[in-house]
C-alpha cells in the first residue's frame, strides 16, 4: 500500500523522473525496517513495522507494506535495515555553524557576557577565511553525525567577501542541506552596501545551485536601523526571493528595542526586538518568504495570532534559551506555529534530538507546576512523544515553507535516518517514536540520507577527507582558541543595564547553587589551558 503523497506537485514531479529516466534512476530500497511515516490525510504520524521505503534520485519514491513490496521497481540496491527504524532527518531552524571553534569556552557564560566575549562582533578580525570554512564544515559534519540533515544557519561571520564566501563553501562541501542565510550587520571595515554587493555576487555566481545548499538572509536591525539600510535588505530579498529570512527576536526584561552597547571595549549591537510586527509593516511576513523569528522569548499573544495568520514560524532552542539565561515562558503555547534549534552549538549540545528531548520534559514541567501550586494531582500528560519527534522534524519543513522536508511520504526529500533498533538504549522498544525521542542517543544513527545520498553509511562520515579536514581543523581551533583566552571575563559596572540603561533591565548578580558543603566551595573553575585567571 503507498501512504498518500505529500503534494500532488511533488508527485508529478517523482512520476515524471521515474518514467522518463527509471533505468538510469539511482535507486535504493530500505528494505524490511520500521518506518515511521507521516499520513497527510490523518496529519499525523503513522508506523509501517517490517516495512520498505524506496529512493529514487532525490526522493522517496514508494513506501510498502510488509509483503508488498512491486516486483517492477527500477533497477536498485537493496540494503537491509531489519530491526531498525527509519524516521525523518531532524531540521534544526537555528545555528551558527562559524563558531564550532571556540568549543567549551563558554560553558558557564551569560547572554549578557556573550555578546561581549563571543559574538559575532566580539570575533571580527579573529577568524581568517581558512578558520571560517574549517569551523562551519566541522559543525555541519557534527550536525550529520548527530542525524541532523537540514540546518537554517544564521551566518554571521559575514566580516569580508572572503570570510562570507568561505562559510558558503563549506556549507555546500558537507552535503548537508543548508539554508545558508547571510547576516547584515554593521560591522567595521565591511558596510552594509558592501555586505549587500557581496550578496548580489554570491546570488549571481549561483555556486550553490544543483546542491542541497540554498541562499538565505539574516537581519537583526529591522526595528533600529536607518529606514533606508532596512528598506535595502527588505528590497534585496524580495528582488532575490530569497530561500528564508531569519532575525533574533528577545524584548521582555532584554529590551524592546535594539541598541549600542560597549563591552570588553568592543562596540556591538545587541539585537532584542525584530517584532513580527515590524516585519509585517515592511510587508515580509505576507510575502512567499519563509520568516523564521529565533527564540521569541518573550512573544505576546498578538505576535503569535499574527505568525498563525501569516503562517511563519519562531525557533525554539531549549538548551540555549536556558543556559543564557532567557528562557522561555510563554513558547508552549506557540508549539503550533514553532520549530526547534540548536543556537550557539559551541556552547552545549549540537544535535536537534537532545533539544526535543528537553523541550518535551520542560513543557510537561510547565504545566503540571500550575496544579502542584493549587495542591491538585496532574492526571493526564499535557505533551507527548508525537509531539516532540514532530517538532524536530516535520515542523522545521513546514517553518521553511517546505512540506517535502521533515516528513516521510511519497515524493518527500529522501533525506533519512537509519536507527539501530537493538542497541543497548533501544533494546526492547515497542512504540518506535517514544524509542527514538525518549531512548535513543545519537551514537544509535547508522546511516544518514541527505537528497538520498548517504553521508554516513554505518556509523561514519562517508567523505573521506574528513580525517584531513579534522586535522586543519584543530590546528586551526587552537590558535582561536588561544585568542578568545587571552580575554579577561568582563565585570559589570554598578547599576549596569542589559543594552543600556534606557533599553533593558538592570543586570543582577544571582545567587550560587552548590554541590559541595561549604561555602562556595563546588562552584569551583574552568579548566580551560591558556586562560587568563
Amino acid at each position: 500500500m503507498f501512504i498518500p503523497s505529500l503534494l500532488a506537485y511533488w508527485q508529478a514531479i517523482l512520476y515524471a523522473a521515474t518514467c522518463c529516466v527509471a533505468v538510469e534512476a539511482n535507486s535504493t530500497l530500505l528494505a524490511g525496517g520500521t518506518i515511521i511515516a507521516f499520513n497527510e490525510g490523518e496529519n499525523a504520524l503513522q508506523v509501517i513495522r517490517d516495512g520498505s521505503l524506496l529512493v529514487t534520485g532525490d526522493r522517496i519514491a514508494g513506501i510498502y507494506e510488509s509483503g508488498k513490496t512491486p516486483s517492477d521497481i527500477p533497477e536498485h540496491t537493496v540494503v537491509n535495515v531489519t530491526n531498525k527504524i527509519i524516521t525523518p532527518g531532524f531540521i534544526d531552524t537555528h545555528r551558527h555553524g562559524w563558531q564550532t571553534s571556540m568549543k567549551t569556552l563558554a560553558s558557564n557564560t551569560t547572554l549578557w557576557e556573550y555578546f561581549g566575549r563571543f559574538s559575532e562582533f566580539a570575533s571580527v578580525g579573529v577568524f581568517s577565511a581558512e578558520d571560517v570554512y574549517l569551523s562551519q564544515l566541522a559543525s555541519v559534519y557534527e550536525a550529520v553525525n548527530a542525524g541532523v540533515t537540514t540546518v537554517l544557519d544564521h551566518a554571521h561571520h559575514t566580516w569580508s567577501n572572503e570570510t562570507s564566501n568561505a562559510g558558503l563553501r563549506a556549507s555546500i562541501d558537507s552535503g548537508a542541506r543548508v539554508f545558508w542565510a547571510y547576516a547584515f550587520h554593521n560591522v567595521t571595515n565591511f558596510t552594509v552596501p558592501e555586505q549587500i554587493a557581496n550578496f548580489r555576487d554570491i546570488a549571481q555566481k549561483s555556486t550553490f545551485k544543483d546542491t542541497p545548499t540554498s541562499l538565505g538572509i539574516a537581519y537583526d536591525y529591522f526595528g533600529s536601523d536607518p529606514e533606508e539600510q532596512v528598506k535595502d535588505i527588505v528590497d534585496l530579498a524580495m528582488e532575490l526571493n530569497v530561500s528564508v529570512v531569519t532575525t533574533h527576536t528577545l524584548q521582555g526584561p532584554f529590551g524592546s528595542k535594539n541598541t549600542a552597547s560597549k563591552g570588553l571595549a568592543i562596540l556591538l549591537t545587541i539585537p532584542v526586538s525584530n517584532s513580527p510586527i515590524h516585519l509585517e509593516q515592511l510587508g515580509l511576513l505576507a510575502s512567499s518568504i519563509p520568516i523564521v523569528f529565533s527564540h521569541a522569548s518573550f512573544l505576546t499573544y498578538q505576535e503569535l495570532q499574527l505568525l498563525r495568520k501569516t503562517n511563519q514560524y519562531i525557533s525554539i532552542t531549549p538548551e540555549s534559551e536556558m543556559h543564557y539565561g532567557h528562557t522561555h515562558p510563554h513558547s508552549h503555547l506557540a508549539m503550533d506555529q514553532a520549530a526547534l534549534g540548536v543556537d550557539t552549538h559551541f556552547t552545549f549540545s549540537a544535535d536537534i534530538l537532545t533539544q526535543a528531548r528537553i523541550w518535551l520534559q520542560k513543557v510537561r514541567y510547565l504545566i503540571f507546576t500550575g496544579p502542584l501550586e493549587l495542591w491538585r494531582v496532574p492526571s493526564n500528560n499535557p505533551m507527548s512523544v508525537n509531539q516532540a519527534f514532530l517538532l524536530a522534524t516535520r515542523n522545521g519543513g513546514l517553518a521553511l515553507h517546505r512540506p517535502d522536508l521533515g516528513v516521510i511520504t511519497e515524493g518527500a526529500k529522501a533525506d533519512l535516518l537509519v536507527w539501530d533498533g537493538t542497541s543497548p538504549s533501544m533494546l526492547g522498544w515497542n512504540d518506535p517514536v517514544a524509542a527514538v525521542i525518549l531512548h535513543a542517543s545519537v551514537g544509535d544513527i547508522e546511516h544518514v540520507l541527505v537528497d538520498g545520498k548517504f553521508v554516513k553509511k554505518d556509523g561514519k562520515l562517508t567523505n573521506t577527507d574528513y580525517p584531513a579536514i579534522r586535522d586543519r581543523f584543530l590546528e586551526s581551533a587552537k590558535r582561536i582558541q588561544g585568542v578568545f583566552l587571552e580575554r579577561a571575563r568582563p565585570i559589570p559596572e554598578p547599576g549596569e543595564h542589559f543594552g543600556g540603561e534606557d533599553v533593558g533591565g538592570e543586570l543582577m548578580e544571582v545567587m550560587l547553587v552548590d554541590a559541595v558543603r561549604g561555602d562556595g566551595s563546588g562552584y569551583g573553575t574552568e579548566f580551560l589551558d591558556g586562560s587568563k585567571p
